[in-house]
């Protein structure tokens, strides 16, 4: 006979109906002496009470939302620099500043202007290295909770937090000693012992004037940074890839600022961009990290290994040609993925570059000028070149266009491109008004490394030539006036050699006197630059001190990136390069934006872009040339008009020729030809 099986749900039934849990169904309730349980926690293992009782899937929660909060940390620390310190902070107290960084604060806050500007960046660099510090303490305490929840020994624990303490105390100290000696090698960059950058040494050192700037224009490029056109070839090309910008210095120099901007245009576009830096004096550092430029820690084995994995490496100097020879020794194919933008347009330059000359994979110029002299060069030295080079002029930037009243991608619906002519007039007021200017002065300013090539001891010596002329002319006007008006007072009165008449005279000429008198004023810069010459500029200062009058007219201002206030206040800008001339000219389009006459040698790249007795005005080079140059700066004096048109008609050009779109819509054929598939 077949054992008969009873399901789980008979077998149930057979409990005591004392229980409550069993009674069968229709049987009538019998009530026991327990307390009736409530309706809301019956239910035989709901979800509470079936979380409660399982512990595993709590702990499996707890870790795994601490695992997605360490991840959203390390993603927001690796992507937003500027934010590092708040999302830092609940891991623990921040620690303070080096007291050798507060203490050289604190020393320079009375060297002016440019040492505040100097300390606000050391502060700044230096907290980015404690930040640094934090973020590894944060990443202690992550693995002490994990430790935790996987329930190690209490001895085991122990052993670790003295490990973690003994860690710590060695980083604080190295990253201490690391401060220091970074903050005193900014400081041997940025000052230079033999030449102070103070009144004693230069007679009147005024600027820069940044802070001026973003008060009267309500507006400042910390807040806000250019675009990119999303609709251009030049996005499209370079959105997701890779590429690696080397700087052969920092120094606020054309070559630097222009690699600067390209490599905040590719961010803006989608790419990912790396700086290998040869030589980091100069004061751009700062500037890299407000931009989130990653620079390389070095450029040895580490910058190769970045390279490599570059779509592209664009070398932005000629004195970049020894990264170059070494990264092709450790890399042979690595020349096909190189494009050298040459910027220098001295022989000197050429021979450095020519081992490389032939080994990358195509060169970049600037001017016309310049790739027809470098090429001949190559033809002399029987240098075959791999690829035909291309011609990439520089461009004026978002910021200075936007400043200019020049249409940019920085133009708001309240800070459209008439309102920024508006501030701009303001802001000309107010830095002529610090520089000691009036209305009828005429400023001159020429922005650039002093040194030799840029020619600022001929600007000098021409300036001292127009005023002598300048005075000589004010004299004889003067006297011409004073006998006009004698033979007049004569005729009338009949009353020669009266007291009558000597009292008229006094009269002429104290009206003459108390008349606004045009004069010429010079700005030079960029005082504090590492590529400026010594010895050149102790030069100029003797020659200043042995012409008393002239040093009265000069006016000296610091290197600076804020330079929108500078050409806001100046009236005519001087390009006085010699030897080959200058190689384009950054400065030279960024005057003329600012509706600027230009006055230039004709050579180089300004006979290309400055046009004769149009957009401005050229001369010779040499000792020849500065007479031409006197009778071109005292003509823009006596003739206002003419000096505002030619303004009028270089801004035309600027527009029409080296704005940023157009710069981009020729790198786009470098990219073509250059970058990997």
């Amino acid at each position: 006979m077949d054992e008969i099986r009873l399901s789980p749900l008979r077998q149930a039934t057979f409990k005591s109906s004392l229980s409550g849990r069993s009674t069968p169904r229709g049987s009538p309730r019998v009530h026991s002496g327990r307390t009736p349980r409530r309706e809301g926690r019956g239910g035989g293992g709901g979800p509470v009470q079936w979380f409660r009782s399982s512990r595993l899937v709590y702990w499996l929660l707890l870790i795994t939302l601490w695992t997605y909060l360490g991840f959203y940390v390390q993603s927001r620390w690796a992507h937003d620099n500027e934010n590092k310190v708040e999302f830092l902070r609940f891991g623990g107290i921040l620690r303070k500043e080096p007291k050798d960084v507060l203490h050289v604060e604190e020393k320079n806050k009375g060297m002016g202007s440019v040492a505040n500007e100097t300390s606000d960046a050391l502060v700044h660099i230096t907290t980015g290295k404690d930040d640094s510090g934090v973020n590894k303490r944060t990443d202690v305490s992550l693995i002490k909770k994990e430790d935790g929840a996987s329930r190690r020994s209490l001895s085991s624990r122990q052993k670790t937090k003295k490990t973690i303490r003994t860690s710590r105390s060695k980083i604080r100290g190295n990253k201490q000693k690391v401060t220091k000696e970074f903050v005193t090698k900014v400081l041997d960059d940025e000052q230079d012992p033999e030449l102070p950058m103070t009144n004693a040494t230069y007679g009147k050192l005024l600027g820069p004037f940044g802070s001026l700037e973003d008060r009267v224009l309500e507006w400042s490029p910390h807040r806000r940074s250019g675009t990119c056109d999303r609709k251009s070839d030049f996005k499209r090309l370079v959105w997701s890839r890779r590429f690696v910008l080397v700087f052969h210095e920092l120094s606020m120099t054309g070559a630097p600022i222009s690699m600067m901007d390209l490599a905040s245009e590719l961010l803006s576009c989608g790419a990912t961009v790396n700086a290998v830096v040869l030589s980091r004096r100069g004061g751009l550092m700062q500037e890299l990290a407000r931009r989130r430029i990653k620079v390389v820690e070095d450029k040895g084995e580490l910058s190769f290994k970045t390279a490599m994995k570059a779509d592209l490496v664009i070398a932005g100097s000629a004195v970049c040609t020894s990264w170059i020879d070494q990264y092709m020794n450790h890399h042979p194919a690595g020349g096909s993925q190189i494009a050298l933008w040459i910027m220098e347009n001295r022989r000197e330059y050429f021979d450095r570059a020519k081992p490389v000359l032939d080994r990358v994979k195509m060169l970049i110029f600037l001017s016309e000028s310049q790739s027809k002299q470098w090429l001949t060069w190559s033809e002399e030295e029987h240098i075959k070149l791999r690829s035909q080079p291309v011609i990439v002029p520089l461009s004026v930037n978002d910021e200075l266009a936007f400043v200019a009243g020049i249409p940019s991608s920085l133009n708001t619906p309240t800070l459209s491109p008439e309102k920024m002519r508006e501030k701009r007039q303001t802001l000309r007021e107010s830095v002529r008004t610090e520089l000691g200017l009036t209305d009828a002065d005429m400023l001159v300013m020429s922005l650039s490394s002093i040194n030799p090539p840029k020619g600022q001891l001929l600007l000098l010596e021409s300036v001292s030539l127009a005023l002598t002329e300048s005075e000589h002319e004010a004299q004889k006007h003067l006297k011409g006036i004073i006998k006009k008006e004698k033979v007049s007072l004569s005729s009338k009165h009949r009353l020669r050699g009266s007291s009558r008449q000597v009292k008229s005279v006094s009269h002429i000429v104290g009206n003459a006197v108390r008349r606004p008198k045009q004069e010429l004023k010079v700005l030079l810069g960029s005082v504090g630059s590492k590529s400026n010459k010594v010895g050149y500029v102790k030069e100029m200062l003797s020659f200043l001190s042995n012409n008393g009058n002239l040093s009265k007219s000069v006016i000296w201002t610091p290197a600076t990136t804020r330079v929108a206030s500078l050409y806001s206040a100046a009236d005519v800008y001087v390009t006085n390069s010699q030897g080959v001339g200058e190689t384009f000219g950054r400065v030279t389009i960024e005057a003329m934006a600012y509706g600027l006459a230009v006055v230039g040698t004709d050579a180089g790249g300004t006979k290309e872009m400055v046009q004769h007795n149009v957009t401005g005005l050229l001369h010779s080079m040499g000792r020849s040339g500065n007479k031409e140059l006197a009778r071109n700066l005292l003509f823009l004096l006596r003739n206002q008009d003419a000096r505002i048109q030619f303004g009028i008609e270089g801004r035309k050009k600027v527009e029409k020729m080296y704005m940023k779109q157009h710069m981009y819509k020729r790198f786009v054929d470098v990219l073509v030809k250059c970058m990997r598939p």
